[in-house]
């Protein structure tokens, strides 16, 4: 099994896991502080490693299972119009 393939399978078994509620939350709270670890720390391999990490953690909260940008989706549909999108023109 190639790494690819293994990436894959995790993934795919990723998302098929149910979410708990607040997941989004925990992840994005957790990704935040590892950045600002990152930020405060002297050293340059711990300012890597935190802020990989920290990203990662984000991006996550932000595309992952529960994540936030489906929050987003369906705060939009709620909102009416057209796909929850307003817009406002100033002439």
């Amino acid at each position: 099994m190639t790494i690819g393939s293994r990436i894959e399978a995790i993934k795919q078994k990723d998302a098929r896991r149910p979410g708990f509620p607040g997941e989004h939350l925990a992840v994005l709270g957790t990704g935040l502080l590892l950045l600002l670890t990152a930020g405060r720390s002297r050293s340059l391999g711990r300012r890597l490693l935190a802020g990989a990490a920290g990203g990662a953690l984000v991006g996550r909260a932000a595309s992952g299972t529960g994540g936030l940008a489906r929050v987003a989706r369906m705060m939009q549909r709620g909102r009416g119009g057209r796909n929850g999108v307003r817009v406002h023109r100033s002439i």
